[in-house]
């Protein structure tokens, strides 16, 4: 049928749809879009997401930070250096988690001091270069496949402390569920993180968008920007705005 071509062309183009876009598009209702829709999933040619259609997997899997890194590796660096533009000299933030903010804190060349908290080994092992920043590893269990740390201390050490700015890397970002992780121990400390930031910021490439996880951390309107890539939809980035997050593509 030419409308099921044409929307599984618009889906290699764009990966992730939007049943709302393809009814104005096709001039259909939504119930023949979403019929469209099951009708290509159990062909295996798509998954069904919440308001739309995506050519991945929206639910989320977790895996090693070492298999993570080898994913999107420019647009994860492209993220990062557009990130570290926004810290400043003196400044108190918080780097969370994941690959992304990883990058972040390869990217930061500030010459004035800077107090950086962080649940990440591995960023923490990357700020160990600098003299001139202060570092805080919170600590608690520690998760293998993230190489960072949940918990009640972790979670407890936050209480005391207080950032200009959460970097914070995610798993999944839908725009009704929000923005969640692997890990529901992961979601609590974020959801902490936040609480101790005066500004989240979210780090994600563009194929994180339309996926859900495990763990919600929060919804997309507790969120002040969000930093991606090109690849994300013009249609979604719009949407986005219009929540009132301030999104940055790079």
């Amino acid at each position: 049928m030419k409308r099921h071509q044409l929307i599984l062309e618009k889906l290699n183009h764009e990966q992730h749809i939007e049943v709302s876009d393809l009814c104005e598009e096709l001039n259909v209702s939504a119930v023949t879009i979403r019929k469209d829709l099951k009708l290509l999933e159990d062909k295996g040619l798509l998954y069904r997401t919440h308001g739309g259609a995506s050519l991945e997997n929206p639910y989320i899997n977790d895996r090693p930070v070492n298999e993570k890194e080898k994913i999107s590796v420019m647009e994860k660096s492209d993220i990062a250096k557009e990130a570290s533009k926004l810290i400043k000299d003196n400044d108190s933030i918080m780097i969370a988690s994941g690959t992304t903010v990883q990058q972040l804190a390869k990217s930061i060349t500030n010459k004035g001091a800077l107090n950086v908290i962080t649940s990440s080994l591995n960023v923490a092992l990357e700020l160990l270069n600098h003299q001139n920043i202060q570092v805080i590893q919170l600590g608690g269990n520690l998760r293998h496949t993230s190489s960072s740390v949940t918990g009640h201390y972790a979670q407890h050490i936050l209480e005391h402390i207080s950032c200009n700015q959460l970097f914070l890397g995610v798993d999944g970002i839908d725009l009704d569920y929000g923005c969640t992780t692997t890990s529901l121990e992961e979601a609590l400390l974020n959801q902490k993180m936040m609480e101790s930031s005066q500004r989240t910021i979210i780090l994600a490439d563009s194929s994180k968008f339309g996926k859900k996880s495990f763990g919600r951390i929060c919804g997309l309107e507790q969120v002040d920007q969000i930093i991606t890539d090109n690849g994300i939809s013009p249609t979604l980035a719009k949407k986005i705005r219009d929540l009132g997050v301030k999104l940055s593509i790079v």
